[in-house]
């Protein structure tokens, strides 16, 4: 039997939670948030997510947030840390153009607005 979306969808989630904890050498979470800040947001708007707050909590311990805002010592490791991240998502996407990688983009995102709207 084919498996379904969901399947891939959670499959490709767990996956990609583990293997970026193992190549940044933090959480996937934390990612989000430090990169976030580094480009001028607050880690507020990733709120549909869990673990935001615990991810400030560690970097802020880090030293790399202050009051919810990127620090010096954080966008240094920001950098750092970018080049792991594209040398990540080359693997992750090796064999897949970029038209079919936004594609598949495309398709999800319609997905998850026919659901936002079908339960609004």
């Amino acid at each position: 039997m084919e498996k379904q979306i969901g399947y891939w969808l959670k499959n490709l989630d767990t996956l990609l939670e583990a293997s970026m904890d193992e190549a940044l050498q933090m959480s996937r979470r934390e990612w989000q948030v430090l990169n976030t800040t580094a480009h001028g947001a607050r880690p507020d708007e990733l709120e549909p997510f869990d673990g935001v707050n615990e991810a400030v909590e560690r970097l802020t311990a880090r030293g790399w947030l202050a009051d919810s805002r990127i620090t010096e010592a954080g966008r240094a490791a920001h950098t750092e840390i970018a080049e792991r991240v594209a040398r990540f998502r080359r693997r992750v996407s090796e064999g897949v153009t970029p038209e079919e990688y936004q594609a598949t983009v495309d398709v999800l995102r319609r997905m998850a607005a026919n659901l936002e709207h079908s339960a609004a």
